[in-house]
């Protein structure tokens, strides 16, 4: 079997955006330099991309739990790129027979359409979508019921990961999301129908629409730095036990995967459901014992309105 690794990385539509202190750039700079050395010096032949979306490709008219593209175009929100992700289409294809054939029913999408939870990873990694092939992988976090379950999301990992032992490539599972944090993401419990029509009929928002999202959202991430915001502050206590788990053994994500659905948005806030992307992702590695944390990274930065960890880890067989 070739070689596997797994790599979550938080992400952040405000990075760029926002100020913040020269400190923190630095410090946070310095750890995605390391995950880009060791995604350069790892050399994947393939990528399996988890991440969510947030109300641009999929919306509540049609909310699937989980999906799988043979194609993918990111819309370029915030400061991340347009276009299209390097699918490898037959191997996405094939994953999706593969989890079929072992009874887990997983959506296909032939057309997904991302956003900056798929791109800014490959961005950040790659300087832009030119990377190796891609499988794409989404998961549903911000739209309930329909959110996936820890058990269900490290069942398909584990799934994910047996299908891989017959890819010969060298693979990194890449989970993208979270940690701790409630951006202002529209539900369909607000008042205004307009809303509530935003956020479950498909469309594509225009250019003022799409700056005026940008402008509240930059907004929020400095009233929530300042201490003037009503949203749930960052939770870095609830973060590092979420990371201790996946750096941990099948037993610590036992005890992951017994934590309450409730609890999840309690404590690390309603978007900390996109930390169930690193769980997929990690629970792909082959191996039941402890793997090897060649980096572990956290930092929390209330102007990106994000809890923001990075981690490699590698097998130990």
């Amino acid at each position: 079997m070739s070689a596997r690794a797994f790599l979550g990385m938080s992400h952040t539509p405000l990075m760029g955006l926002n100020p913040i202190s020269p400190a923190v750039e630095r410090e946070l700079q310095g750890a995605i330099a390391a995950a880009r050395e060791q995604a350069l010096a790892f050399k994947p032949e393939l990528i399996v991309l988890v991440a969510p979306d947030h109300y641009n490709g999929f919306f509540n008219e049609l909310m699937p739990p989980f999906c799988v593209g043979t194609q993918a175009h990111s819309v370029g929100d915030y400061l991340t790129p347009p276009g299209d992700l390097n699918v490898d289409a037959t191997a996405a294809e094939a994953l999706v027979h593969s989890l079929m054939e072992a009874d887990f029913d997983v959506a296909l999408s032939r057309r997904m359409q991302v956003d900056h939870g798929f791109a800014q990873p490959l961005q950040l990694l790659w300087g832009g979508l030119e990377t190796p092939p891609v499988i794409p992988v989404f998961l549903n976090a911000v739209a309930p019921p329909g959110i996936p379950r820890l058990r269900r999301c490290r069942a398909l990992g584990e799934a994910i990961g047996r299908f891989m032992q017959g890819e010969k490539r060298r693979t990194l599972f890449i989970g993208s999301g979270g940690l701790s944090h409630e951006p202002p993401v529209p539900m369909l419990s607000d008042p205004d129908p307009a809303v509530r029509d935003r956020i479950t009929l498909r469309q594509n928002p225009t250019a003022a629409e799409r700056e005026a999202k940008t402008q509240r959202v930059m907004a929020a991430g400095m009233a929530l730095a300042s201490g003037q915001s009503a949203m749930k502050a960052l939770n870095p206590a609830w973060d590092q036990r979420w990371m201790d788990a996946l750096a941990g053994d099948s037993t610590a994500l036992d005890a992951l995967c017994a934590m309450t659905e409730d609890s999840i948005a309690q404590e690390g806030g309603r978007s900390a459901h996109e930390s169930k992307s690193w769980l997929v992702a990690r629970s792909a590695l082959p191996g039941l014992g402890t793997p090897r944390c060649i980096q572990r990274h956290y930092q929390a930065i209330p102007e990106y309105i994000a809890g923001f960890g990075v981690m490699w880890l590698e097998p130990t067989l």
